[in-house]
């Protein structure tokens, strides 16, 4: 007789119920993430997806429900503890302090990971966005939209977390800088970071990520792998609307 094991899942949320006062905007919400897996949120504006983050980061606690990183039930637990788990976020808005230079911004950051590792490192981030240091001693309030993002994304690189979280990745961003903001999730992702990403450019998250949820009104109608979901087209366009 044989037997199977089921690794640890990285992230693992069950049941989330969320409110902003008396309104109710989580419905019981399950999540899951593997180690090293890279996960698309996907819906209509307003179904959720950033309070699904905020919940499961502790911004926006959630009224009942559980939170695990790796096992460990964080529920409850201040936003910081959480993020120290290993996560990386980059929050919708991207979350700049205009007054600090890019090279503060992302020093500040800088830690290993859980587990000791220094895989990122100011030399790395660099190398992999050329344009922050053309731009190292500017403030972040000077920069365009796609220099923020740059920004916000190698600050949560240098805490060489084990999970990048990216809300609304792209959004607002000209075509050639939201291309190379895809082109280093990509490199995210072969690097074995998992990933959560919400976009609305529904065509290229279903091409680079393993799996995919849909929400609606603050419940998961699908979850199930990105492939699979390429060839339901009625599913799309029933919940998303392409």
């Amino acid at each position: 007789m044989s037997t199977t094991t089921t690794a640890t899942p990285l992230v693992e949320v069950r049941g989330l119920h969320t409110f902003y006062g008396n309104s109710h905007v989580l419905h019981g919400v399950d999540l899951q993430i593997a180690p090293g897996e890279t996960l698309a949120l996907l819906g209509r504006n307003g179904v959720g997806k950033s309070t699904t983050i905020r919940s499961l980061l502790g911004l926006t606690p959630p009224r009942s429900g559980e939170v695990r990183i790796r096992g460990e039930n964080l529920t409850g637990s201040a936003a910081h503890q959480v993020i120290r788990r290993g996560i990386g976020y980059v929050p919708e808005g991207r979350g700049m302090f205009p007054n600090l230079t890019v090279r503060e911004s992302l020093v500040m950051a800088a830690r290993p990971g859980v587990d000791g590792r220094r895989d990122w490192d100011l030399e790395r981030v660099l190398a992999t966005f050329p344009r922050l240091a053309e731009r190292f001693g500017h403030l972040t309030g000077n920069l365009s939209g796609g220099e923020q993002q740059m920004v916000a994304i190698g600050r949560a690189l240098l805490t060489n977390p084990e999970l990048m979280i990216l809300d609304e990745a792209t959004e607002g961003l000209a075509p050639l800088i939201r291309k190379e903001i895809w082109d280093v999730i990509r490199l995210i992702k072969a690097s074995g970071i998992a990933t959560l990403v919400v976009d609305k450019n529904v065509k290229v998250l279903l091409d680079l990520t393993d799996r995919s949820m849909i929400m609606v009104k603050g419940r998961v109608v699908y979850d199930g792998p990105s492939q699979a979901l390429k060839g339901q087209p009625q599913i799309l366009q029933s919940h998303i609307g392409l």
